[in-house]
Formats: C-alpha cells, sequence, structure tokens
C-alpha cells in the first residue's frame, strides 16, 4: 500500500512540474516577445506623394533599388564614347602621294639640267605649262586630279633646298595629324592644325607655304573609322563596372518636413514601408524563433526533471534568470545609439554565474546562447530583418568564459576571481572587433570601449553576488556556496554536535568524507551529501547520552529502560534533527536527507530484545516511519552511516572484513527495499561498494606495531 502511494505521489508530482513548466515558459516566451517585438516590427506609413513627411523615416531592411540602378547604368554606358580605329593604310598611302610628288619635281629637275649641260649651245626654252605637263605625266592619277596645276607650278618654282626643307616639315605634320586619326567630323579642324603648322614655322620659305597648305587639303583625309566591335565591348564593361545602387538598412530616407517626391516614395514603396501585409513576416519569424528557444528550456527542465533534480524552485530561477538578463539588456538598449557601443556594459556574465551556481553547467550553457541570440535582436537598432553579431558574440563568449572560469567555488570570493577573468576576456573580444574592423578608431574610442567591457565584468560578479542571496533565501535554492557555508565548523549547529555530542561529530565527519567520495564516483553531488552527513545525526544532541558513540565512561542507559522505550529515543533522532534543522532555516535538501538516512530500516537489536520477552511484539513498532531515501545522496549517506558504524565496532578490521561487512550492508539495505524509491542503479551501487571499500582501506590500513620498553 505504502509503495503504491509513494508511486501515486511521484506521478502526481511530475505532473505538476510539467503544468509548472509549460506556464513559466509560456510566460516568459510571451515576455520576450513583447520586449523584442518593435525589433523586429517595422512601421507602416500612409503616405501622399508631394506631402511633407511628418517625421524622420528610415529604412528597416537593405536592399538594391533596380530602377536606380538601371538608369546609373544606362547613363554610364551612354557616357562611353563611340571607339575608333586607325586605317594605317590610309595613312601612309598618303604620305606616299607627298612623297611621289616631291620626288617627282626633283627627277624632273635632275633631268632638266643634265638637257641644258647636253644643249649648251642651243637654247631650247621650256614654258612653265611644259613642267607641269611633264610632271603630271609621272604622277599618278589621284595626284593630278586633285591638285591644281598653280600648285604643282609654285613647287616647281621653289629653289631645291627650301622645298626639301619644307617637304621634310610637311611630311612629318602630316604623319603626326593622320597618326592621331581623323574623322569626317574633325578632318576641316585636323587641316588647320596642319596649315598653322606650316604658316608659323620660320624654317620653311615663305614662297613655299601657301602651295604646302593646298596641298594640306589633298593629304588630310579621313582615316578613323567607327570600330563596332570595341564600342561594343567597351559599354558591356562599362555597364558591368556599375554598383548596385542599395538602400542600406537605417539609411535615411526622407527627413522631417521634407516633401515626398516621386523618388522618395518610391523608395519608401521598395523597403515596405507603405506594404502593411509585408510586417507580418518578422512577427512569424520572431515566434517561430521564440517557440524553438523556449523549447530548448523546456527539453532542459524535462531532462533535470527525468534526473529528479528539479523542483518549483529550480523551474522559476531557470525562468527568472533570462528574464532578469535579457530585461536588462533592453534597458540598456534604450540609451543605444550609432555612435555608442552600449552592448558592452551589459552584465550578460551574471546570468551565466546564477545559473552555473543554482543549477548546472549544461543549463548554463543553454541559456547563454539563448541571451546571446536575443542580445543580437534587441540591439539591432530596431531594424528589422538584421542581427547585431557583435553584441551576439561578445555575449556568448563572455558568459561562456563565466561558466568556464568559475571553478573551486569555496566563498563568495571566487565570483570576484571569476569576474577578473571575464574582464580579460572582455577586453581580448573589444580588441578582436577592433581589429577586425575596417573603421579607424581613436585611442579614446579604445579606452571607451574597453571601460565598458570591465565595467560589464565586474557589474557580472557584484549582480552575482547581490541576486544570489535573493534566490538561496527567497526561493530556497541550495548552492555551492550555500553548501560550503553550511560546512563550515563555526556553523552554530556543527559546534552543537562538537560540544554536545563529540563521538556522533566524529562519526558524522567520517559519514561525510565516504559520502562524499561514493557520490563523485557515481557523478552525484559529492558536496551535498559531505554536509547532509555532517547534520544528519543533529537530532541526537537532544539525548546524546542514548548513542553508543557517546558513552564514554558512563553506563548505557538502555539497559535501564524497556527496549521499546529505547527503540523511541533511537527512532526519533532523524525527526528531532529535521525540526532543529528547521528551526535553523536549513536548507530543505539537507532535512530530507537527514529524515531519509535511516529510511524505513529495523531496529534490529531492540526487535529481537523485545522478542525475547513478548514473542507477538509487531516489527513495525520498532521500524523507523521513514520516507526511504528519494535521491542518490540520501541512499549514500544512509549506506555510509551503517557502514561506518559496522565498521568502526570491528576491533581488528582487515581488508576481508570490511569488504565483508559493507557487501552485506548494501545487500541488507537492497533486499529490505531501503533503496527502492532512490534513483540509483544496480551498477552505480556496485561501483558505491567498491569506492567505499577503498577509501576504508585507506583508513584502516595496518600500521606498523612499535616495540614496547619490555620487549627491549
Amino acid at each position: 500500500m505504502s509503495k503504491r502511494y509513494n508511486n501515486l505521489k511521484s506521478y502526481f508530482g511530475k505532473m505538476k512540474n510539467g503544468i509548472l513548466i509549460y506556464l513559466t515558459v509560456i510566460v516568459l516566451g510571451v515576455s520576450f516577445f513583447v520586449m523584442t517585438l518593435n525589433n523586429v516590427f517595422t512601421e507602416t506609413y500612409d503616405i501622399e506623394r508631394f506631402s511633407l513627411a511628418s517625421e524622420t523615416i528610415r529604412s528597416p531592411i537593405t536592399i538594391e533599388n533596380e530602377q536606380e540602378t538601371e538608369r546609373k547604368t544606362r547613363e554610364t554606358v551612354q557616357g562611353v564614347a563611340d571607339r575608333y580605329k586607325i586605317s594605317d593604310e590610309v595613312s601612309q598611302e598618303q604620305l606616299s602621294y607627298i612623297r611621289e610628288i616631291f620626288d617627282a619635281i626633283s627627277i624632273l629637275e635632275k633631268k632638266s639640267n643634265e638637257q641644258e649641260k647636253e644643249n649648251s649651245n642651243v637654247v631650247v626654252p621650256i614654258t612653265n605649262q611644259m613642267k607641269i605637263e611633264q610632271l603630271k605625266q609621272i604622277l599618278s592619277e589621284n595626284i593630278t586630279s586633285n591638285i591644281s596645276d598653280s600648285t604643282f607650278l609654285a613647287l616647281i618654282n621653289v629653289h631645291p633646298e627650301d622645298r626639301t626643307t619644307g617637304s621634310e616639315i610637311f611630311l612629318n605634320a602630316v604623319e603626326e595629324t593622320l597618326g592621331n586619326g581623323v574623322r569626317t567630323e574633325n578632318i576641316q579642324t585636323a587641316i588647320s592644325n596642319v596649315n598653322e603648322a606650316i604658316k608659323y614655322n620660320t624654317t620653311i620659305n615663305e614662297s613655299l607655304k601657301e602651295p604646302l597648305m593646298d596641298l594640306t587639303k589633298f593629304a588630310i583625309v579621313e582615316n578613323s573609322f567607327f570600330d563596332v566591335e570595341k564600342t561594343s565591348e567597351a559599354r558591356k564593361e562599362a555597364a558591368s563596372s556599375v554598383e548596385p545602387v542599395m538602400i542600406r538598412a537605417g539609411e535615411v530616407i526622407v527627413r522631417e518636413g521634407q516633401t515626398i517626391t516621386n523618388e522618395i516614395y518610391e523608395k519608401l514603396n521598395l523597403v515596405g514601408l507603405l506594404d502593411k501585409e509585408r510586417n507580418v513576416f518578422p512577427i512569424v519569424g520572431l515566434v517561430l524563433l521564440i517557440v524553438v528557444l523556449c523549447g530548448m528550456i523546456v527539453y532542459e527542465m524535462k531532462l533535470l526533471d527525468k534526473q529528479r533534480d528539479l523542483d518549483k524552485s529550480k523551474i522559476i530561477s531557470i525562468i527568472s534568470i533570462p528574464f532578469i538578463n535579457i530585461s536588462l539588456m533592453k534597458i540598456v538598449s534604450l540609451f543605444m545609439t550609432e555612435e555608442n557601443h552600449l552592448f558592452l556594459i551589459v552584465p550578460a556574465a551574471t546570468s551565466a554565474l546564477l545559473t552555473k551556481l543554482l543549477i548546472n553547467d549544461r543549463v548554463a550553457f543553454v541559456l547563454s546562447a539563448i541571451n546571446a541570440i536575443f542580445g543580437s535582436i534587441i540591439f539591432n537598432g530596431e531594424i528589422a530583418g538584421s542581427l547585431n553579431t557583435e553584441a551576439g558574440i561578445y555575449f556568448f563568449i563572455s558568459q561562456l568564459a563565466a561558466i568556464y572560469l568559475l571553478v573551486n567555488v569555496k566563498d563568495r570570493t571566487a565570483i570576484l576571481k571569476t569576474g577578473f577573468g571575464i574582464t580579460v576576456v572582455n577586453l581580448l573580444i573589444v580588441l578582436i572587433f577592433i581589429f577586425l574592423s575596417f573603421e579607424k578608431y581613436s585611442l579614446l574610442d579604445l579606452v571607451l570601449h574597453s571601460s565598458l567591457a570591465i565595467a560589464s565584468a565586474l557589474l557580472s560578479a557584484v549582480l552575482t553576488i547581490g541576486l544570489l542571496p535573493f534566490f538561496e533565501t527567497g526561493l530556497g535554492i541550495l548552492s555551492d556556496i550555500k553548501l560550503l557555508q553550511l560546512s563550515n565548523p563555526t556553523q552554530p549547529l556543527l559546534k552543537k554536535i562538537l560540544t554536545e555530542a563529540p563521538g556522533t561529530y566524529h562519526h558524522s565527519v567520517m559519514v561525510a568524507n565516504l559520502s562524499e567520495t561514493a557520490c563523485e564516483a557515481i557523478g552525484a553531488n559529492g558536496l551535498l551529501a559531505r554536509v547532509g552527513a555532517y547534520y544528519h545525526d543533529i537530532g541526537k544532541t537532544i539525548k546524546p547520552q542514548y548513542f553508543i558513540e557517546n558513552q564514554l565512561s558512563i553506563r548505557n542507559p538502555h539497559d535501564f529502560i524497556e527496549p521499546k522505550e529505547s527503540a523511541d529515543v533511537i527512532i526519533r533522532h532523524p525527526y528531532d534533527g529535521a525540526e532543529l534543522l528547521r528551526k535553523h532555516k536549513i536548507p530543505k535538501e539537507i532535512i530530507d536527507i537527514t529524515m531519509q538516512h535511516h529510511g524505513t530500516s529495523l531496529l534490529k537489536f531492540f526487535y529481537y530484545k523485545e522478542k525475547e520477552s513478548n514473542p507477538d511484539a509487531e516489527e513495525s513498532r520498532f521500524r523507523y516511519p521513514g520516507p526511504k531515501p528519494q535521491t542518490k545522496e540520501a541512499a549514500i549517506v544512509c549506506i555510509c552511516d551503517s557502514v561506518e558504524a559496522a565498521v568502526r565496532a570491528l576491533k581488528d578490521p582487515t581488508e576481508e572484513k570490511i569488504e565483508e561487512i559493507v557487501a552485506a550492508i548494501i545487500k541488507d539495505k537492497t533486499t529490505d527495499g531501503q533503496l527502492d524509491d532512490s534513483p540509483i542503479t544496480l551498477r552505480e551501487l556496485n561501483q558505491i561498494q567498491r569506492t567505499i571499500c577503498e577509501t576504508l582501506k585507506g583508513i584502516f590500513h595496518s600500521r606498523i606495531q612499535y616495540p614496547t620498553k619490555e620487549a627491549n
């Protein structure tokens, strides 16, 4: 009947925990939604064209302005000049014509001089017309058809040396002009440039300048022609080099009082500030994110519940710690601007420190990730669709540092030491951000950011120390720091045991050593078992002389009373102890160990003694009322309590005797059902047995027998 009752109690307890888990997580999820809604929700506007803007409006997203990009591309392509190809064939042909003219004139002059020498006695006059006709006979048709006779005549009548000098200058000017390319639209300009060069050249004979300028009209022709392929390639290259015109998140689209032009109106429409339906999607995304993250919290709570390490206090802690942390982020974000980096001052590590101290490392890690994700949303400058990755990375690494650096917690100074470690990590993160950034930071910025990071670490430590008592006292959560305080020998109740029941004190210390070692061997809370063992027999201080370990130099009081009375005194000590612990406001976990460390075991000595005089004695009259051990720690204290008393009673404890008695006690506890309500497995019991034996062998090892004086 009792077993069925315990099963029903356990079932309803789990169901109650499950309901509480879901209710609190739903409340937390709603809180997250309210605090982050304005970070993803974008206000839409009912604006008309050419009206005045009532406020400054910024873009909520980063998006390409395709229409503006297309316009910019079109302008760039139109600005590309046509590509032309200079024809070297045309240039060389024109230059060859000019050389042909001057060479022909030189040849005619040479022939004319030879004829004059041969016919020196006969005078045969040669007219200008004859000279021109002779010249035309040897020149190309293209030359003769385009150059006038007067030009030929002027060139012929120039002194040969002047003509040679002038021809060289003229050819150089024509070659340079043709080399630069002559197009139809600039042919007159090219002719004028050559003529200017001839006209103002002092080396050329004045009589030669005019015929040379006439010759320019023939020499300068179009030699630069439109190149379709090169022009097309140039335009394509120009188009590809155009950067997309982007509207950046946070960019001011229109300022207060500014007229809403067509261009501004199109930008507002493009970024979705005129589309009310578009606002629904970020909200859906936020809800899905919150569901996923809250699901992670539920999973961790269920895991703790399965391990029988979850109660109402821990549920409230797991919910309230991230709520406090994210609330602090939200408050700081209200004062953040584009110029400052106030997220650096948020004491995010407080959440990790409190969770590790009150729950465990795993839950602390999960909550750290959740805090970092929400931090990246909260500090996004209220720009929907964007995340502040710097803030998220900073929060996550700072919290990880807190989890890994908080070790060997003996008192609250360990939290301060961890705070200094977090300071170093925070400063490193700030330096990493600065070195990875393209922006140039001044020394003042570096000092300011570093100061904020230092303040964050120190605030985290101070807030943790300040908030921890509220969780420990207000919610009754037992942290390692609280356990260490309770284990201090100066604690009033421990002093009471030491002074009023010294034998019990020594027994408790031995049980504590065995219990801690056994718990650590199976992954249970060794510190809790140690402290629970210190207080488990506090009830013996009510009547210390009735317990054998305190009966020094006195007769056993049980020799003078009935077995039933003796049993009543002995059975009362766990519950007297629990009452005493409650009176001194000792945590529930310690009280539970005190009440459960004997379970419903039988006082065999007094029971069988009573049976000698009363065969009808009821066994239940000599059993502890219970409850049986509910946790691994309570079960181990239960085993170690019996083991220590039994081994201490041995006159000559050997390794064999120790192993036998430990095995017998564990078997007896198991057979009697004392461990049925605890989550200990058979495999763990074997490990506990081995660990207790090894510890006891170390305590009761063989000692050297020193010789006495008589032996000498």
